[in-house]
């Protein structure tokens, strides 16, 4: 399906971004494009690969004009592009909406008008029954997407629209494992928000077999969850103390604005329709439109008791926690280098 195509990557110089493209690069696809407004970060790429195949755009989601240019020729899109650090939405919170929410409207719509065959969002689990900002903007983002997948529907466009939903990826930039590790080699004491906080471990390998999934299989509007397993804050330290050999202290040091103990990837009220496929769930779009006089409802789903969260998936001990970590290049690096 990639043979000759152009993807396009916004948010392209990011930990997601640099996923896919690690993902993407050997496959058949005549151009990626990396979309963001970081020059810095994209001459650090344009350097480490090497690849005729990579084009660079600079521009800003929050600009129309600047999305709708850059988007000219393509026919796959993954949009990365946004404010992903919680305790930073929460004090800038009208940041997070220009460029979280107005943002993926701009991406969005300029796919329409480009005639984008596929699109994938990277929404999250804090998405999910938000209480901050970062989730509520995310959240949004979701609505908006089923909402141009609902259009398209009724216009007879051509175009997928979906969505991806991750919990906590390992590693990626600003993320828990390398604060721990750097406090670890620096023998400071290793600070915990809430140690019996849970949350999916998700590895960026497998962000890309989920955007890989949701590109082949998505119909239009669904949000696509990946089952992952999960540990407490508390047990992921303890495995990286063992796994470096290390005793610093932990601190417990209290939650950040708007923390939650635990994250869900799905909510009861989407676990009454979603599909199970086994690595996956599917969460199909409603699309009813407003007149629900039309629509008569016997025996349709009952809402699930459970929803799908951080603290009812597997959740992994000591052991299986740092079987996971040496999985990871960043963590066998860092214990190369110790």
């Amino acid at each position: 399906m990639f043979k000759d195509k152009v993807l396009m990557i916004t948010g392209g110089t990011g930990s997601f971004g640099n996923a896919m493209l690690r993902g993407f690069l050997n496959s058949e696809l005549k151009e990626i494009r990396i979309f963001s407004r970081d020059e810095k970060k994209q001459e650090d790429m344009r350097i480490e690969y090497k690849n005729d195949k990579l084009n660079f755009v600079i521009g800003d989601t929050r600009s129309f004009k600047s999305i709708n240019n850059a988007m000219a020729g393509v026919d796959y899109l993954f949009h990365a592009a946004a404010l992903k650090q919680v305790p930073s939405c929460e004090f800038y919170p009208m940041q997070a909406v220009e460029t979280n929410i107005l943002g993926s409207e701009n991406v969005l719509e300029a796919a329409a008008d480009n005639g984008v065959k596929k699109v994938v969002v990277l929404s999250t689990d804090k998405a999910v029954y938000p209480i901050n900002t970062m989730g509520m903007s995310k959240a949004m983002m979701e609505k908006i997407a089923v909402a141009k997948a609902r259009d398209a529907r009724v216009k007879k466009i051509d175009g997928v629209y979906c969505a991806t939903r991750y919990g906590n990826v390992m590693c990626s930039r600003g993320s828990i494992i390398p604060l721990l590790i750097k406090q670890i080699k620096e023998g400071l004491p290793l600070t915990l928000t809430n140690p019996e906080m849970t949350r999916f471990m998700m590895s960026l390998d497998d962000s890309v077999k989920l955007v890989l999934f949701a590109f082949e299989n998505a119909n239009p509007g669904d949000i696509f969850v990946q089952k992952s397993p999960a540990t407490t804050i508390k047990i992921l330290a303890e495995a990286l103390k063992e796994l470096f050999n290390a005793n610093n202290e932990i601190k417990i040091i209290g939650e950040r604005h708007g923390e939650k103990k635990y994250e869900t990837l799905c909510s009861k009220e989407e676990m009454s329709k979603a599909e199970d496929l086994g690595e996956f769930y599917r969460v199909p779009a409603d699309f009813r439109d407003l007149n629900y006089t039309k629509y008569i409802q016997t025996g349709g789903p009952k809402l699930m008791e459970k929803e799908y969260n951080s603290d009812n998936t597997h959740r992994l001990n000591v052991e299986e926690t740092k079987n996971l970590l040496l999985t990871l290049d960043y963590v066998r690096n860092e214990l190369a280098n110790k």
